[in-house]
């Protein structure tokens, strides 16, 4: 026993007299080691974390992302993931999926999201996931869209919103639908301003429609008189920037 003690002493004594620079210096080059480790390069666009994006909202976007390509899987995702959350955050997982461009993936959760007992149409809304869909050349999704805007029962006078789309929709060389669109903001009670015309007249006119362009001239005059000198003064300033 004796031995035992003076050796286990000896030890002891020997560990206590080793300088402690040398053993601090182990443990944090290990954990070093481990934070550098790391690799982020397949996540060049993270989800953000803040005011507008909770902890489930992250968590339903990457549930959803794996699951995409599975039928059954996505929709597993989205009946025990997606469903489950609040408005707020079913909002806040499409206007994510849109910022990522996950276009089909937004799409669904968008058409989701539309048979919700709290949902109500918000052209702003529409413009935004349409610009999306139409950036990334998903043209026929754009139309399906379009063809779920003008269903709509419940649709407010937005100008903003209104005028948004129409600018979109006038990028992508869809004149047919821009004028479709500027017909059901007027039957919404909507009226047109100058942004509108302005938007409308020059994009068709770039565009040649000259037919919906002049229908368009005398809606125009209708609401500004004879002058369409606005017209002029924005194709002046687009030339000045």
């Amino acid at each position: 026993m004796s031995s035992l003690s003076y050796s286990a002493t000896e030890a002891l004594t020997l560990i206590n007299s080793l300088p402690h620079s040398s053993t601090k210096f182990q443990i944090p080059s290990r954990r070093r080691l481990m934070v550098t480790m790391r690799d982020r390069s397949n996540n060049p666009r993270p989800l953000q974390k803040g005011r507008n994006l909770s902890i489930e909202a992250i968590q339903t976007v990457q549930a959803l992302k794996r699951a995409q390509k599975d039928h059954h899987s996505l929709e597993q995702a989205f009946d025990f993931k997606f469903r489950r959350l609040l408005k707020l955050d079913m909002v806040a997982v499409l206007r994510e999926l849109l910022r990522q461009n996950e276009c089909l993936l937004a799409l669904k959760v968008f058409e989701d999201i539309r048979r919700e007992i709290w949902y109500k149409p918000r052209v702003s809304l529409y413009g935004d996931v349409i610009g999306v869909l139409g950036n990334n050349g998903f043209i026929n999704e754009v139309e399906l869209v379009h063809s779920y805007l003008k269903k709509e029962d419940d649709l407010q006078p937005e100008i903003e919103g209104f005028n948004a789309l129409l600018k979109t929709l006038v990028s992508l060389n869809m004149a047919e639908l821009a004028m479709e669109c500027y017909y059901l903001m007027k039957q919404v009670g909507c009226d047109p301003d100058r942004i509108t015309f302005r938007i409308l007249i020059n994009g068709l006119e770039s565009m040649g429609e000259t037919g919906s362009s002049n229908i368009l001239r005398l809606d125009a005059k209708k609401f500004y008189g004879e002058s369409l000198n606005f017209l002029e003064e924005e194709e002046e300033l687009t030339l000045r920037h």
